[in-house]
């Protein structure tokens, strides 16, 4: 799939040297890499009344960037100011402020907000997401040994699959520094809803206490929990028998087939690095980053909130 990237000076001062020379606007493109509907745009709206000239074209082209970047009203710069501070990424915001207001600013425009924010010594750039290098797995020897009576996914109905209802969770566990104490973390499929809960301990029976816990208030929305080969989910019959549910197990070192749980533990991540000890981290601070996930609209969700797709509840988010 093609992406629209703007022309830069050095490239028009091309596109004026190449017409000189008498090339025709395919092979201008080809020359840049650039599709040939960029090089007839560009002569068409950045020519002057004495031809094409690169300085001129190049001043046109930022002062039309300016000009409609100005058309945005102050309060919606405000609006997305606000919802930056409430750690939403600038694509949440722009189908955000579209399905809801009708109103139309680019994510790119939004980075570039954040960016100008930046050099004028503003902070907005730190409630950015944090980004980080991916290592890749290579094939490895489960060493974890097996759970007792642990049923495979591949026994999972394939209504789960198809993320057609609400009630399929995925569960995890996320460690800070020093491996000490642990996090909870509960995904729904379907709404992404979040769950967190601390333990001190990352044991079986105080995960699956925590588990429990979180899942009872919505026990009719419970059908199947999936999770990983951890010890810590080593009283999984306990916990299907309390919530009346079933529970599988993913592939060893598969990672991908509890994909919305391994996303949004990468969303607390924002929130809870991994240099942190979590001895600092407290339940109200959990319920506030919890509050922030949940109500935050999400591009797979046509920009709904995991709230609103979980409890089929529509909330005007204005703060």
């Amino acid at each position: 799939m093609r992406t629209y990237t703007q022309l830069t000076q050095e490239q028009r001062y091309q596109i004026y040297v190449l017409k000189k020379m008498g090339h025709h606007q395919t092979e201008i493109a080809k020359c840049l890499g650039v599709d040939k509907s960029t090089i007839s745009r560009e002569l068409k709206r950045n020519q002057g009344q004495r031809g094409y000239r690169p300085k001129q074209a190049h001043n046109l082209a930022l002062s039309r960037r300016k000009q409609g970047q100005c058309r945005i009203q102050s309060e919606t710069w405000a609006l997305v100011e606000a919802k930056i501070r409430m750690e939403w990424s600038p694509e949440q915001i722009s189908g955000w402020l579209l399905k809801h207001y009708h109103i139309q600013v680019s994510h790119e425009w939004i980075y570039q907000y954040i960016l100008s924010d930046k050099q004028a010594g503003g902070d907005l750039y730190k409630h950015l997401r944090c980004q980080k290098k991916r290592r890749k797995r290579y094939g490895k020897r489960d060493h974890r040994g097996k759970l007792p009576n642990r049923r495979s996914i591949e026994e999972r109905p394939e209504i789960v699959d198809q993320r057609q209802r609400v009630g399929d969770w995925e569960v995890d566990t996320i460690v800070g520094k020093g491996h000490h104490q642990a996090i909870v973390t509960l995904t729904e499929r379907k709404s992404r809803l979040a769950l967190l809960r601390k333990v001190d301990r990352r044991t079986a029976e105080m995960v699956s206490d925590a588990m429990i816990d979180l899942l009872q208030p919505v026990a009719h929305r419970v059908h199947t929990i999936t999770g990983d080969n951890g010890k810590e989910f080593a009283e999984h019959e306990r916990i299907a028998q309390e919530l009346c549910i079933d529970f599988f197990f993913a592939h060893p070192y598969a990672a991908w087939e509890r994909g919305a749980n391994e996303n949004m533990n990468g969303l607390v991540r924002q929130f809870i690095p991994k240099n942190r000890v979590l001895n600092s981290v407290t339940n109200d601070e959990l319920e506030i980053i919890m509050t922030k996930l949940n109500h935050r609209p999400r591009k797979c969700l046509d920009f709904m909130s995991p709230f609103e797709v979980f409890f089929k509840h529509s909330v005007a988010l204005t703060s």
